[in-house]
C-alpha cells in the first residue's frame, strides 16, 4: 500500500463512524511509517484530485460540513463527560482487587453524543477477577436507582496474568492506543508493553498524552483484599465466574440485546470477561475492507460545489 492508499484506508476506517480527523490524527493512525514531509506531499496529492476534502481544519472523503459540527459537537460533550469518568475511575479504584481502570470505546477518541455510555476497561489483580467485577457490578445495579447506569459500563475486565490482547489486527489495535488510563499508572505501562504487537498495525502512534495517578488503597479494599487473599478467594473466584458465565449464556441463547442493539455476549474465562470479540468486530473488520477496496478500486470522483 503506497502513502497516499494509506491515507485514504485510514480515513475510510473512521468513515464507518462519521468521524473526520485533524492532520495529525491521520499520521497517528497511519498503517505504515512515512516522513512527515512524504506524507504532507502525498495528503496535498489527494486534496489536489479531489479525493480527500478539508474543512476547518478536519479531513474527510466527503465535502460534508455538517461531519465537522458532528464532530465539535461530540468533542465538547465528551470534555465534559471525561470530568464526570475521572470521578467514576476514582471510585472503582478503591474496590478490592482493581489495579487500574481507563476509558475506552468512543469517549476514549474524545467523542460522544446524547445516547453514548462511559465504558470503562479495567484490570484486576492475578485470580480475582470475578470477585472484583461481581463488587462492581453490585455499584452498577444501585446505579438504576439514580439512572446513572451509563456511568458504570463495566465491559472489559482482564487481570494481571492476561495483559496481552490475544485479537491482534486494526479495531483492536486502535482500541489500545486510544485507551485513556486514569487509574493505575503501573498496570496501564505493564498492560502497553504486553500490546508493543500494535506497532505493527499503527506505526506512529507515539507521543499521546495520558494521564493514569494512583490513589492511595482504601480501607474497605485492603481489608476484603486480605479477607479473600486466600484459598477461600480461590473457590468464590472460580464460583462467581461459573455462575456468571452460565446466566450470559442463557442471555446469549436466548436473544438478548443491551440498548444500543448489540447481542449480550460474554468471553468468560478465569482471566478475562469481555465482550465476545466475534459479535462485532469481524461485521466492522469486513465493512472496513469492503470500503477500502471501494475506494481503491474507483475512479477519482469530482468534487462538490462548496467544497
Amino acid at each position: 500500500m503506497d502513502n497516499k492508499s494509506a491515507i485514504l484506508a485510514t480515513l475510510a476506517y473512521f468513515d464507518l463512524f462519521q468521524y473526520p480527523l485533524t492532520e495529525r490524527e491521520i499520521y497517528f493512525f497511519l498503517s505504515r511509517h512515512i516522513s512527515p514531509p512524504a506524507f504532507e506531499q502525498a495528503l496535498g496529492s489527494l486534496l489536489a484530485e479531489g479525493r480527500v476534502f478539508a474543512m476547518e481544519g478536519f479531513y474527510s472523503l466527503h465535502g460534508d460540513a455538517g461531519l465537522i459540527h458532528r464532530r465539535r459537537a461530540g468533542n465538547a460533550l465528551a470534555a465534559r463527560m471525561l470530568g464526570t469518568a475521572d470521578r467514576i475511575t476514582g471510585l472503582l479504584s478503591h474496590f478490592p482487587f482493581v489495579r487500574a481502570v481507563g476509558v475506552s470505546g468512543s469517549l476514549s477518541k474524545q467523542y460522544a453524543d446524547k445516547d453514548s455510555d462511559i465504558d470503562l476497561f479495567i484490570i484486576t489483580a492475578p485470580g480475582r477477577l470475578w470477585i472484583a467485577r461481581t463488587l462492581l457490578h453490585l455499584l452498577k445495579k444501585a446505579s438504576f436507582l439514580f439512572r446513572r447506569q451509563d456511568w458504570f459500563c463495566m465491559n472489559y475486565f482482564i487481570d494481571e496474568t492476561a495483559l496481552a490482547i490475544p485479537e491482534q489486527n486494526l479495531y483492536t489495535a486502535i482500541e489500545i492506543v486510544t485507551l485513556l488510563p486514569l487509574r493505575g499508572a503501573r498496570a496501564f505501562s505493564a498492560f502497553r508493553k504486553a500490546n508493543e504487537w500494535t506497532d505493527g498495525y499503527l506505526p506512529n502512534s507515539y507521543g499521546r498524552i495520558v494521564y493514569a495517578g494512583d490513589d492511595r488503597p482504601s480501607l474497605f479494599r485492603r481489608a476484603l483484599e486480605k479477607l479473600f487473599a486466600g484459598r477461600a478467594g480461590d473457590r468464590l473466584d472460580r464460583w462467581l465466574m461459573t455462575t456468571t458465565a452460565r446466566r450470559w449464556r442463557k442471555k446469549t441463547e436466548a436473544g438478548r440485546r443491551n440498548n444500543h442493539g448489540i447481542l449480550m455476549t460474554m468471553d468468560a474465562t478465569r482471566h478475562t470477561a469481555r465482550p465476545d470479540p466475534a459479535a462485532f468486530q469481524g461485521k466492522l473488520l469486513d465493512a472496513y475492507e469492503r470500503k477500502v477496496g471501494e475506494l481503491l478500486r474507483t475512479a477519482r470522483p469530482s468534487r462538490p460545489l462548496n467544497a
